[in-house]
């Protein structure tokens, strides 16, 4: 599967509104006729529309469906797709119900395992296929939000009143943990926090007792993994690119199914294959630049570090930062590498999550390879010492 291919590929769902003279009124109009973000609403949204020969009935480039931009509100369709998305480990990011090239990559890789034809320069105004949204659809009927009850441990943190910005001074900080039960909450289900308050436009998200909906995933835990039939959620979390310090081992319970990682740079995405060739895994990701540029060839896991610090060397030379002696920055979902550290066999390289999920796939990182903390964390369990590790830069 080629990176273009992968990133123009399938067009993201989305609902289709008569065209307006104007882009000021095809907003207007995106605002009125939109459905509203309810429950009902995204439960029921179609994938597709009916298939339709006419050609002339096709949204042109020129549409308002290919006019809405990112400032557009959440679309029920496209919150039902990323879910369902997620769910089946094809991650479109930060799930925020808007249409983008995370979103068009998870559904070009997802087409791509399931035998589809990934389609080529198609714009964000045509609908999903009858066939790939079948797909999609099959792969579970369970409803895509859930009610939530926020709990004692929610409201009480601890919290971080501030995330400073730079390096340094991180490191004078206890931990690196949430700024809020909201951020906490939205990165626990997979969310934009702009998703989060649109779904719950009333809510008290610091307030025990609060019901609220959330997308119905397997929630982020940020501590060390817990033996299998139990679980926690810790709320700290624990531990930008380079070397991330934490034990490394690999992880005891079985499922350890990705026998090889593609990390492929032009189409700033990550893929997981079973021993079988088999591509089960699909993430977005943020994979070096230009200044620090990552590595080419081959590489092989080496372990796994859950809620690592960070140690900065001063050889790193990172733009900002001018510490000439090394620091280290504790643990948490808010440290540089978020909460899970893939150590590679290229010294100071790795793969990793991050405190910015909305940025990933879109952002630069410092060498490595980063993922959002749900996504690095759902690899590092599926991952052992030995697993190979292609860079793909073609």
């Amino acid at each position: 599967m080629g990176g273009r291919s992968m990133r123009g590929g399938l067009a993201a769902l989305t609902l289709i509104l008569s065209a307006g003279s104007a882009l000021a009124e095809t907003r207007d109009k995106d605002r009125a006729e939109a459905p509203a973000l309810t429950r009902e609403a995204v439960e029921s949204a179609p994938l597709a529309e009916a298939a339709d020969t006419d050609k002339s009935n096709e949204p042109s480039k020129n549409s308002a469906a290919s006019q809405r931009t990112a400032a557009t509100r959440p679309e029920p369709a496209l919150v039902r797709a990323q879910i369902l998305l997620d769910r089946s480990h094809f991650s479109p990011g930060a799930i925020d119900g808007r249409d983008g090239d995370n979103l068009r990559g998870a559904l070009g890789a997802f087409a791509a395992a399931n035998g589809l034809k990934a389609g080529k320069d198609r714009t964000a105004g045509e609908d999903l296929t009858p066939e790939l949204a079948g797909k999609l659809q099959a792969t579970g009927s369970d409803p895509v939000l859930s009610e939530y009850t926020i709990t004692e441990a929610d409201a009480a943190g601890p919290f971080v009143d501030k995330i400073p910005p730079k390096m340094e001074q991180q490191a004078d900080l206890d931990a690196l943990g949430y700024t809020g039960a909201r951020e906490m909450l939205a990165e626990r289900f997979h969310m934009a926090p702009d998703l989060l308050g649109a779904l719950n436009p009333d809510a008290a998200f610091d307030k025990p007792g609060t019901v609220i909906l959330v997308a119905a995933v397997t929630p982020l835990e940020t501590g060390k993994p817990k033996p299998e039939g139990k679980s926690a959620m810790s709320k700290s979390g624990k531990s930008e690119d380079r070397k991330a310090e934490g034990k490394a081992g690999e992880e005891s319970k079985p499922g350890k199914d990705v026998a090889r990682i593609e990390v492929d740079k032009e189409s700033r995405s990550v893929r997981a294959f079973d021993k079988d060739d088999r591509l089960v895994a699909f993430y977005p990701a943020s994979i070096g630049s230009e200044e620090k540029p990552a590595p080419s060839g081959k590489a092989r896991v080496k372990g796994v570090a859950y809620a690592p610090t960070y140690t900065y060397d001063p050889k790193y030379q990172f733009a900002g930062v001018k510490a000439k002696t090394k620091f280290t920055i504790p643990p948490g979902p808010n440290n540089p590498v978020g909460v899970v550290w893939i150590d590679l066999s290229i010294p100071s390289y790795g793969i990793h999550g991050t405190p910015e999920p909305e940025k990933v796939g879109k952002t630069e990182s410092h060498g490595c390879i980063r993922l959002t903390n749900w996504d690095a964390r759902d690899l590092a369990t599926r991952v052992k010492p030995g697993t190979e590790v292609v860079f793909k830069d073609e």
